[in-house]
C-alpha cells in the first residue's frame, strides 16, 4: 500500500504541474511567439522528449536532490520525484497540445476576430474547446508515462517504504520496488512483484485505451 500511494502521489503531482506548463507553453508558441522563437521552442521540447530517463535521474540526483536537501534533508523525496517526472512528461503534453491547436480550422479564428473577440478570449472559448480531445489525450499519455517510469524515480525519491506525509519525505514507487527487488526475490515475494508489474501494465493499457477512444472520437465524431 505505501508503494501504491507513492506511485499515485508522484504521478498526480507531476501531471498537475506539467499540464498547465505544457498547455500554456503550447498556446504561447502557437499564437503569441514569433516564428523564430516558436521553432526554437519546438526543437527544445523535442530534444527533451528524446533524453533517456536515466539522464533525467542522474541530473536530479546530482543537482536537484542537493538543492532540496538544503531546504529539508535528505533531499531525495516526493518533491524531487514530482519535479523530475514533470520535466519528463512535459514534452508529451506540450507537443500533443500544440499539434491539437494546429488542427483548429483557421475559419474559427477568423470568425472570432471578425466579431471583435480578443485573442485570449478566442483561445479560451474557441481554441481550447475545439482542441480539448487532443489535450486530454496528451494528458492521459503523460500520466501513463509517469506511472510507468522507473529509473528516474528510483534515483531521486529515496526508496523508503512509507506513505509520505509531506513533499520532503522519501518514498518508494511500485516500479522502483520491482527494479530493486526482482534480482533476489523468490517464491511468494517474486510472485508479488509480478502482480505489481501486472497491475502497472493494466493501468497503463487502460490509459492508452482511453486515449485511443478520445482520439478516435475527435477524428470521427
Amino acid at each position: 500500500m505505501p508503494m501504491l500511494w507513492g506511485s499515485l502521489l508522484v504521478t498526480l503531482g507531476s501531471v498537475l504541474l506539467a499540464a498547465p506548463l505544457g498547455i500554456g507553453s503550447a498556446i504561447f508558441c502557437q499564437y503569441y511567439a514569433p516564428p523564430l522563437v516558436g521553432g526554437f521552442y519546438r526543437q527544445l521540447i523535442e530534444l527533451l522528449a528524446g533524453i533517456p530517463s536515466v539522464v533525467y535521474g542522474f541530473w536530479g540526483l546530482v543537482v536537484l536532490v542537493p538543492l532540496i536537501g538544503k531546504l529539508q534533508p535528505p533531499g531525495a523525496s516526493l518533491l524531487a520525484g514530482i519535479a523530475i517526472l514533470t520535466l519528463m512528461i512535459l514534452p508529451t503534453i506540450a507537443l500533443t497540445a500544440q499539434a491539437s491547436f494546429s488542427e483548429v480550422p483557421n475559419e474559427y479564428l477568423q470568425g472570432a476576430a471578425a466579431l471583435g473577440i480578443s485573442r485570449w478570449a478566442t483561445i479560451r472559448s474557441v481554441v481550447l474547446t475545439a482542441a480539448k480531445s487532443g489535450i486530454f489525450t496528451g494528458l492521459i499519455l503523460g500520466t501513463g508515462r509517469a506511472i510507468g517510469e522507473t529509473m528516474a524515480v528510483l534515483m531521486v525519491c529515496g526508496n523508503v517504504v512509507q506513505i509520505p506525509t509531506s513533499l520532503f519525505d522519501p518514498l518508494r514507487t511500485l516500479t522502483a520496488n520491482i527494479a530493486l527487488e526482482m534480482a533476489y526475490a523468490t517464491g511468494n515475494h517474486r510472485s508479488a512483484l509480478f502482480v505489481s508489474g501486472l497491475l502497472l501494465m493494466v493501468a497503463i493499457a487502460a490509459l492508452v485505451g482511453v486515449a485511443e477512444v478520445i482520439s478516435r472520437k475527435s477524428i470521427y465524431g
